[in-house]
């Protein structure tokens, strides 16, 4: 094949936490299809990076209290972060790009004003609903059930002098895109974008590009107070990375547009329609592809810290190798579909796969020719039509059927075809029981080098075209095998017989041992248990009391449900809280809490708490207080805290607690 081009990006990662294995997703993908490219002698650029700016940047450094630059590094650059995830899963990029650094944030300021000053950016006022989490604004008929289509989170109301980018001008030429084109796959992702985003109620609206409300962001150099909106920040990366309005680099003629744009599903909206929006002002070629995955989710459920449902690519990796991680999320899943990602189904994928018929095939081919034949082939050879052909013929196939599926990014297909060949090659050492051939050396040790040498070649072809999904392992097999650097090039992987007649064969470990399923379950159980222990706050519960109350005393008591009228901080009090009530009686109830380290007055203000309506009235920082609000007491990480007890706002004011 002769030398070409090829350049695929994944989208650049903000992950706010800790890590998992869905964060890898996509990379891991992208970095399988910058192998498989390089493999055939392209000459490949693979872009990934970190997404740095943003409210929920801003907002997550302030709580560490630290500056959002002092946050992104620790996150980028620190132990387990994004740059060792990536090292850890063995993604060979071509370059990284942070959204932070300085020509980034030059070109970035450039794209803005130009766009500005072809008049597809205009200020205005904005005024709806955000999520912060997805950094996206929605309109009240996209929310679903009143939050973010996207994630499912609460969204707020936002309103802010903005710049907002005239989208709607381009909508007829982004829908002929997407329905006459390839340019958006799966397929079935342009039905959903076209009548969602551009064919619903009001059409395509305009972006909002700026925002007010936070500082962390590039800077509008010619309106000072103005960010750029992170989304129009982060898809011109894309470009910026090859020396875009910039000169750090000079690769944007070799390499632009883009072939594939590896996406997330929950992200396609950006990339599927702004983001060709956004070239189209700037008169500037579209991308060939955007491929909208699917997600890896856990148990059914999206991959989430905050759904304690983490998968920690450290633990997984150091227990089965990261080649095996590697393969399993491709090889189980449909690249474009939802994947539900289970202990149990690696663990079968592990066994099934590379221990019973990868794993079982390389082991018993090079232990029989070391046990039959001291490892060196016989140069001489008997072939046998009705046992060979049929192998002979699926595996010189292999090669244009393993590209055909490639290069349409079903990976999980690609690895199928391999797999194919790799179980009928295992059929076919039982067809001629190379043991039984051995009995009688004189007679049939040509044959059985024959057999042995078939077996050899069709592991190194299906070694070569594994290579892009399991480098490390697979450079191991070619060791074992014999097969030089000749026979591991692409252009070989299309030949029969490119090993030598009298290969030289070296039985070495097993690559992939088979794993105990009900064993490795009860660990992996147990090592998650702890894990989900040690994440837990120290908390410390206050003693129970030995002495007794009788129940006469505990019935004096008067437990009612209130409803917080209005909550305001009580003045030159740090504590205290003053609560106007609705205790059912047709007066407002005043009581004075000292839970004002713990709570915002506004947050209250609705809630139904309980209250203790009949103890005498006292004078707190000269307020009367008429009972007291009940609240639970313990102590976390070496700090007491109080919450107060909310029940359900169902409960109506007055009811009795008995």
């Amino acid at each position: 094949m002769d030398n070409k081009h090829f350049y695929i990006t994944t989208p650049i990662y903000y992950p706010s936490g800790k890590l998992h294995i869905g964060h890898s997703y996509t990379t891991v993908a992208a970095d399988v299809m910058a192998r498989y490219k390089r493999l055939q002698g392209c000459d490949v650029m693979f872009l990934t990076g970190t997404d740095e700016h943003g409210q929920k940047i801003e907002d997550k450094a302030r709580e560490a209290g630290v500056t959002p630059q002092q946050f992104v590094d620790d996150i980028v650059t620190a132990p387990g972060g994004v740059l060792d995830l990536w090292k850890l899963m063995n993604i060979q990029y071509d370059r990284f790009i942070r959204t932070t650094d300085d020509y980034h944030v030059a070109a970035i300021q450039k794209i803005f004003r130009k766009m500005h000053d072809n008049g597809d950016i205009y200020k205005g006022s904005y005024k709806g609903k955000y999520c912060k989490p997805c950094e996206s604004f929605w309109t009240e008929s996209q929310l679903v059930d009143g939050k973010c289509p996207d994630c499912g989170r609460e969204v707020a109301d936002a309103e802010e002098e903005a710049y907002f980018f005239r989208a709607s001008k381009y909508a007829d030429r982004v829908r002929d895109l997407l329905l006459n084109t390839d340019f958006l796959e799966p397929r079935s992702r342009v039905h959903e974008m076209v009548n969602n985003f551009i064919d619903c109620e009001g059409g395509l609206q305009d972006l909002c590009v700026s925002r007010t409300s936070f500082t962390w962001g590039v800077p509008v150099d010619f309106d000072p107070g103005h960010v750029v909106y992170v989304w129009l920040d982060a898809l011109f990366n894309y470009m910026t990375a090859l020396g875009y309005q910039n000169d750090k680099y000079s690769d944007l003629e070799k390499f632009w547009p883009a072939d594939a744009h590896f996406v997330g599903k929950e992200i396609v909206r950006f990339h599927a329609i702004y983001w060709p929006a956004f070239l189209m002002s700037m008169d500037l070629p579209l991308p060939k592809k955007v491929y909208g995955h699917g997600w890896l989710n856990f148990n059914g459920d999206k991959m989430s810290k905050s759904k304690g449902n983490v998968v920690d690519p450290y633990l997984l990796s150091e227990r089965y190798g990261v080649d095996a991680l590697r393969f399993f999320v491709l090889r189980t899943f449909p690249f474009g579909s939802d994947g539900n990602f289970t202990n149990e189904l690696l663990i079968q994928t592990i066994n099934t796969d590379l221990a019973n018929d990868l794993g079982n095939l390389v082991s018993r081919t090079t232990a029989m020719a070391e046990k039959y034949f001291g490892g060196k082939l016989p140069g001489a050879r008997q072939a046998n039509p009705e046992l060979d052909n049929s192998l002979v013929s699926l595996v010189t196939g292999l090669c244009s059927r393993y590209e055909e599926q490639m290069e349409k990014f079903q990976f999980q297909n690609a690895l199928e075809e391999i797999f194919k060949v790799i179980q009928r090659a295992n059929k076919y050492i039982d067809e001629n029981a190379p043991w039984a051939l051995a009995k009688d050396m004189d007679a049939n040790g040509v044959r059985l080098g024959t057999v042995l040498y078939n077996l050899l070649e069709t592991v190194r072809i299906c070694t070569v075209l594994l290579t892009p999904f399991m480098p490390d392992s697979c450079g191991k097999i070619f060791a074992q095998t014999g097969a030089d650097a000749a026979a591991r090039t692409w252009d070989s992987a299309a030949k029969w017989g490119v090993l030598p007649a009298d290969v030289q064969v070296h039985k070495g470990e097993n690559l992939f041992p088979r794993i105990d399923m009900a064993k490795e379950l009860e660990e992996l159980d147990r090592i998650m248990e702890e894990a989900k222990k040690a994440a837990l706050p120290a908390i410390e519960i206050e003693p129970q009391t030995e002495e007794k109350v009788d129940f006469d005393t505990f019935c004096k008591s008067d437990f009612r449900a209130v409803k917080v009228k209005d909550c305001q901080q009580v003045k030159k009090s740090d504590k205290l809280l003053k609560f106007t009530l609705d205790d059912g009686t047709g007066t407002d109830r005043q009581i004075l809490s000292g839970i004002a380290k713990w709570y915002a007055p506004e947050d209250l203000i609705g809630k139904t708490l309980v209250a203790i309506v009949n103890l005498p009235p006292r004078k707190m920082m000269g307020q009367e207080s008429q009972g007291m609000l009940i609240s639970a007491v313990h102590t976390e990480k070496g700090e007491e805290r109080l919450n107060l007890l909310m029940v359900d706002d169902k409960i109506p004011a007055g009811a009795k607690l008995c």
